[in-house]
């Protein structure tokens, strides 16, 4: 099952501003929150009883508590690997480790009394996870995500993102990773140019960056980890991930019929198994709109990206959807009606043949 999930700071901010946040964040069906105890700073009773106060104020508004530690937190805390007891009293459902042990040690923390999730980080590309599974850890309270990155250009590679990701679903394990928003400001640490796993992710919308995580359905979970997303950064959040088709946004060029705008947006596409190097089709627009007229305009010469529908001079392809995935001649048989948005052009390389799909202005 998948979920989503949002990310608050109350060693930075107000209770105030957090109950908003958690608010407008389970209206719009998110039910985790990531909250960073790395350090402990001033106060420690002060700042524990803070952090109580939300994680308590999320549990009643139906949001789990994932919360980030390492190791050296355990011996300012006073608290041992083997008894967790201090966390469940804070509220906190899932102990994120932001730094490992050896692997036994989280096998063993797995099996705690107060049946508390263990997540580990998946981003170090070691072989750290054989180590965790090598000693038998509960697989139902073992979870794993990937980090966030603050500094510009320091986020994952692609590949690498693929390959570590790789590593932890051969176990099977419930996965999650980080996506930023445009409008978030606050974050765990001084330095912060967006909050996200992907480093090509970080200027690109919340709805690109979620459709990636969509296409690629290789992570459970899709968390913002800065603070606060609006509003609608949430509700598309939701929408783009948990909806039931991945979404491409397009823009219609000025000459699009209404027509044409209805069979875009109002039909379910499937991308045709029997796959071109040259487009996408979606041929079942050709049926149900068969009986339609097409005529022929905007029949220039074709660019990667443009959605095209075959007109009248296409014999029994009028009505065909097709989205270019190259340069083309055009022949007189296909009408440009409009193209995919630039930030998701590259969305066209992980849509998968045989998928359903929508566009979405």
């Amino acid at each position: 099952m998948k979920n989503i999930g949002i990310s608050i700071y109350p060693a930075k901010s107000t209770f105030e501003s957090d109950k908003n946040y958690l608010d407008l964040a389970s209206k719009h069906g998110f039910t985790r929150v990531f909250m960073s105890l790395l350090e402990i700073e001033g106060d420690t009773t002060e700042v524990v009883e803070k952090f109580k106060k939300v994680i308590d104020y999320a549990y009643s508004v139906g949001i789990e508590t994932v919360l980030d530690i390492n190791p050296n937190l355990f011996g300012q805390l006073g608290v041992s690997y083997t008894d967790l007891s201090f966390f469940k009293q804070l509220g906190a459902g899932v102990i994120r480790l932001d730094l490992g042990f050896t692997g036994a040690e989280e096998a063993t923390m797995t099996e705690n009394s107060e049946k508390l999730k263990i997540e580990v980080n998946m981003s170090g590309g070691t072989n750290y996870i054989d180590n965790v599974m090598s000693n038998r850890p509960n697989r139902d309270y073992l979870t794993a995500s990937h980090n966030f990155y603050p500094q510009l250009y320091s986020g994952l590679s692609q590949e690498h993102f693929e390959r570590t990701t790789a590593q932890f679903n051969q176990y099977r394990l419930h996965t999650a990773a980080f996506v930023t928003a445009e409008n978030g400001q606050l974050g765990p640490w001084p330095v912060q140019q967006g909050l996200c796993t992907l480093e090509e992710h970080r200027y690109l919308s919340i709805h690109a960056q979620a459709t990636h995580y969509k296409l690629m359905d290789s992570i459970d979970d899709l968390l913002i980890g800065n603070a606060y997303a609006t509003e609608e950064e949430l509700k598309t959040l939701a929408e783009a991930y948990l909806g039931s088709y991945p979404q491409l946004k397009m823009v219609f060029n000025e000459h699009a019929t209404d027509l044409e705008k209805k069979v875009i947006l109002e039909e379910v596409h499937s991308y045709r198994g029997d796959i071109s190097a040259y487009m996408i089709r979606s041929s079942m627009t050709r049926v149900h709109y068969k009986d339609e007229n097409f005529p022929a305009h905007q029949t220039n010469a074709i660019k990667k990206g443009d959605i095209l529908i075959c007109n009248n001079d296409f014999g029994q392809y009028k009505g065909e959807t097709q989205i270019a995935l190259k340069d083309m001649k055009n022949d007189g048989t296909r009408n440009i009606i409009g193209h995919i948005q630039e930030e998701a052009l590259f969305l066209l390389d992980y849509l998968m043949p045989s998928a359903n799909f929508t566009f979405l202005l």
